[in-house]
């Protein structure tokens, strides 16, 4: 081989070795990359209508999860309309979307839970009043148009929604009733502040629901007070297994991993505990934790958590066992208890039922059902 034929094999081979390293170093800041790096300013005029409704999908979903600058958002997004929140952002960039597409029930369906969610209760009424004039019969905007009328003191709404439910589909209505049946009992369940007695010596579990950490990662107060009502009711059942639930990682720790942490450092065997880690709400709390006990063969469970959450949680739970029962063609006849941290001034107080903590309950009971809040968006 000459001289130049050399020089050229070794130019050749230096100038691979950089365009790998240059892929790889794209690769990386790719895989990095989060949903905050994406572009929040709606498509132009000159865009296919589908790209600009994309746009504003993307910023209602961005602002839901992360937030961001609302002044921002009022000057450069939405040119000057007034914004409080995180939420007028999310109701805001679905009004935006449904003016570029009227004919689309799903857009007008994110918008009304949006203003449930702002407990915007009127608001949403007209929102699924729409969807009912453009389509009679929508079965979940029935549905949903009927229960929030009657929590929103409407009863004689309600019973022609319900009477037009039954028209539609008898059998899913009843299903649907019985659900309501059962929440309504939850409602009205003594509220647990100390561990009770009487709880299963086998095939129990104590479920310990986390609550956001801070952004350095640490637990905040909320978390630790439910853990510690968690670690009194696991000294007392010792032979019950531990399920910590809760997902969302900051600094490279997911709330169950830090629970896991926390009740291993006050002496609880590691070998008792079962992380789930997936979980970023309380509905998912509920169907991704069922999941777990149904795997170990576990029984009956008792919910940890704040007392101003166990009455959604306890419903969730109640109605994803029984999604996984009919699921599996089985009939558990799974018990749920309660142990709460009590986040009230006194437990008189905590089994008041509110209507903003019914329409909290009754919206998750939905999406635990199968009813997406976000249609193909958000669960």
């Amino acid at each position: 081989m000459t001289s130049n034929n050399k020089k050229i094999i070794y130019i050749l081979s230096a100038l691979l070795l950089i365009g790998i390293i240059f892929t790889a170093s794209v690769l990386s800041t790719s895989a990095t990359s989060t949903t905050t790096d994406i572009n929040l300013t709606p498509g132009q005029n000159n865009e296919p209508t589908s790209y600009r409704i994309e746009d504003w999908k993307k910023i209602a979903m961005h602002y839901y999860w992360h937030g961001g600058d609302i002044k921002k958002a009022e000057e450069e997004i939405f040119k000057g309309v007034t914004l409080k929140g995180n939420y007028d952002v999310v109701a805001q960039a679905f009004k935006e979307a449904i003016h570029l597409d009227p004919f689309d029930t799903d857009l007008k369906i994110s918008l009304a839970s949006t203003q449930i969610i702002q407990k915007k209760i009127p608001d949403a009424l007209h929102t699924y009043k729409q969807i009912l004039n453009l389509d009679p019969n929508h079965f979940d905007a029935n549905l949903l148009y009927g229960v929030y009328s009657k929590i929103n003191d409407d009863e004689k709404t309600y019973q022609k929604s319900i009477a037009k439910l039954r028209t539609l589909d008898a059998t899913k209505t009843n299903v649907y009733l019985k659900k309501f049946q059962t929440t309504e009992a939850i409602m009205k369940e003594k509220i647990n502040t100390i561990a009770p007695s009487g709880l299963p010596q086998q095939k129990h579990a104590i479920v310990i629901l986390g609550y956001a950490l801070a952004e350095d990662g640490s637990m905040q107060p909320t978390l630790i007070e439910r853990l510690k009502v968690g670690l009194s009711l696991a000294k007392k059942y010792p032979n019950s297994k531990i399920v910590v639930s809760g997902g969302v990682p900051k600094q490279g720790k997911t709330e169950a991993s830090s629970m896991n942490d926390w009740l291993i450092s006050q002496g609880i065997d590691k070998d008792r505990i079962v992380q789930e880690n997936k979980s970023t709400d309380t509905v998912e709390n509920a169907l991704f934790s069922i999941s777990k006990i149904n795997e170990l063969g576990i029984q009956d469970a008792t919910i940890v958590t704040s007392a101003s959450h166990i009455r959604r949680a306890l419903t969730v739970f109640r109605e994803a066992s029984d999604f996984y029962d009919k699921l599996n063609q089985t009939n558990s006849k799974r018990t749920f208890t309660n142990v709460v941290y009590l986040d009230y001034p006194t437990v008189e107080e905590a089994q008041k039922v509110i209507k903003d903590e019914k329409l909290v309950i009754y919206r998750d009971l939905f999406r635990v059902s199968g009813i997406w809040q976000y249609p193909k968006l958000q669960r």
